[in-house]
């Protein structure tokens, strides 16, 4: 893997105070600023290698690289245009889980929402709801998979089928 280093700003979980973090310049590649309506989404976890473990696997079988460190000891991932980053609470206290909430991954294929699912129960994930495959949504056929992370947080990788 390519070890060149890019900067890029990042919002500091606070909201109020922007730093500079070093990031492998393939992260910084796939950071667009078109079309986005979310500059990031963070989860919190109470276990920093262990989300580390799940989710360079869970991105990792979508192409997207391993999340690196910032100096904060949260971990960045940048893919397709998307970031996700994951830290222990600031409040000091036990990360839980959105109720009602899901994250959604977007993949490019059933084979790779398959592998997505795959890799998350194989490194520590859970399988939820219906397995993974078709769904008819209000816009058309969708491929959806869920998991839950180890920490409880609800995944969802979704590919929009031509229909």
């Amino acid at each position: 893997m390519d070890r060149r280093v890019a900067e890029l700003a990042l919002l500091d979980v606070a909201g109020a105070v922007s730093l500079r973090a070093a990031v492998p310049t393939e992260l910084a590649s796939n950071y667009k600023e078109e079309n986005r309506v979310f500059s990031h989404v963070m989860i919190g976890t109470n276990d920093i290698a262990r989300s580390k473990a799940f989710y360079d696997a869970l991105i990792g079988a979508i192409g997207g690289a391993p999340g690196v460190q910032d100096p904060k000891g949260r971990l960045i991932y940048a893919h397709r245009g998307g970031r996700l980053l994951i830290t222990k609470p600031i409040d000091g206290k036990a990360a839980t889980h959105a109720n009602g909430g899901t994250i959604g991954f977007a993949v490019e294929s059933s084979e790779e929402a398959d592998a997505w699912h795959k890799a998350g129960v194989e490194n520590g994930g859970t399988a939820i709801e219906d397995a993974p495959g078709v769904r008819q949504g209000s816009s058309g056929s969708l491929y959806i998979a869920y998991l839950r992370d180890p920490d409880g947080n609800k995944l969802c990788a979704l590919h929009r089928m031509a229909d």
